[in-house]
């Protein structure tokens, strides 16, 4: 088994409707564009549509032939990312500010055309949920929808998501079976101090030095507080303060994420981050107000399922192509949410090599056609063998 020949055969329109959706990226939940274009899709392919579930998701619903009554989900996201896009081709973003720079519009491009075709096959007994989800890019789009009663008024048994995944080449797939993406947390911290002269520092209290410690010290949270096997991040990404070279200024503001797959993990560096930042500041005689925002936790794939979207994917690439011993990402991914309520798994889908160097979230980045294709394929065939006439 290969590649569908009637997928492939619409490649085109496959590509055109990706570049449509590229040239229109909304960020998260103003996906009106996006989610209208999507819907009209589906309800020209025959496929009863549902929104306004996360306030922009829509939801697709095709019931196969027989009488199963058995049911499965297949997620997309649709959100851009609020950044300048600097490509030059006919694609590129119309939409100062926004732009396509993780794939989203290829992602939903793929559950399209798998949609198309499983409407005009019906080579299967069950019913197949085709989720189009807002808000992944922080947004907790995923979230929002299980809370607007995705499973309550949706019964599906299984969920399943796909990501494509630049550096893995054309051609493979992979899957892990277990923890895929990490847990992302992030924190926002305020220092004040008492701003002055910058010839008199003395006579001021300096928050600079004091941030510049507490960047320094959060650095060995993982290399001394976490243990050597378990993976872990904190990275400070914000640092802000001062405004003229003569001026000690009164305050500064750091912030930053904290990443990791284990429940403990994920609290000891909660806790480290806060006692660290606390003591560096009385130390340094500021004050410090801490802003701890949990977020996405880590995306869990299941052991049953991940070795059956094995099997369907090898049925299509073969069993070469398929890389079942991938480490685990720390980036985060808020299909995390919905494999907490549904037992599922989340494949990478091989990009090939990023062009020019531009890998996801940057802003010469652009999804591959080439695997619309495949992507498709696979949805197709694992609806055709989760739910079996």
């Amino acid at each position: 088994m290969a590649v569908i020949n009637s997928i492939a055969d619409r490649e085109q329109d496959m590509k055109a409707w990706r570049h449509l959706l590229h040239q229109h990226p909304e960020t998260s939940y103003e996906e009106v564009w996006t989610s209208n274009f999507i819907a009209a899709k589906l309800q020209s392919f025959g496929i009863e549509i549902h929104r306004g579930m996360g306030k922009t998701g829509v939801v697709g619903v095709l019931r196969g032939t027989g009488n199963g009554t058995s049911a499965i989900g297949l997620r997309a996201d649709m959100d851009a990312l609020p950044m300048q896009e600097m490509n030059e081709f006919a694609h590129a973003s119309k939409t100062p500010g926004r732009m396509h720079a993780c794939g989203h519009d290829g992602h939903s491009t793929m559950l399209l055309g798998a949609a198309q075709y499983l409407a005009e096959t019906r080579n299967f007994d069950g019913t197949v949920y085709f989720i189009f989800q807002p808000a992944e890019e922080g947004g907790k789009g995923g979230e929002a929808m299980i809370k607007d009663g995705l499973f309550d008024q949706f019964d599906m048994k299984t969920v399943w998501g796909m990501h494509n995944w630049p550096g893995m080449d054309v051609g493979k797939i992979g899957v892990h079976s277990g923890a895929c993406m990490a847990a992302a947390d992030m924190f926002e911290m305020r220092i004040t101090g008492s701003g002055g002269h910058a010839a008199i520092p003395d006579l001021a209290i300096d928050p600079i030095p004091c941030g510049a410690a507490i960047v320094q010290s959060l650095q060995s949270i993982v290399s001394r507080r976490v243990a050597a096997l378990e993976p872990a991040v904190v990275s400070v990404t914000i640092f802000e303060s001062g405004s003229a070279f003569n001026v000690i200024p009164g305050s500064a503001r750091l912030g930053g994420t904290a990443r990791s797959f284990s429940p403990d993990v994920r609290k000891l560096l909660e806790d480290s981050i806060h006692e660290i930042a606390i003591a560096t500041a009385k130390a340094y005689d500021c004050e410090i107000e801490i802003d701890w925002q949990p977020g996405y936790p880590p995306t869990v794939n299941h052991a049953e399922e991940s070795a059956r979207a094995v099997a369907v994917a090898a049925n299509i690439l073969g069993a070469d192509n398929i890389i079942t011993d991938l480490q685990p990402s720390m980036g985060a991914e808020d299909f995390a949410y919905m494999l907490a309520e549904r037992p599922g798994s989340y494949i990478w889908l091989g990009a090939g090599p990023a062009k020019n160097g531009a890998m996801l979230h940057n802003d010469r980045y652009d999804f591959n056609d080439d695997v619309l294709a495949t992507g498709a394929s696979y949805w197709a065939r694992l609806v055709e063998s989760e739910l079996p006439k």
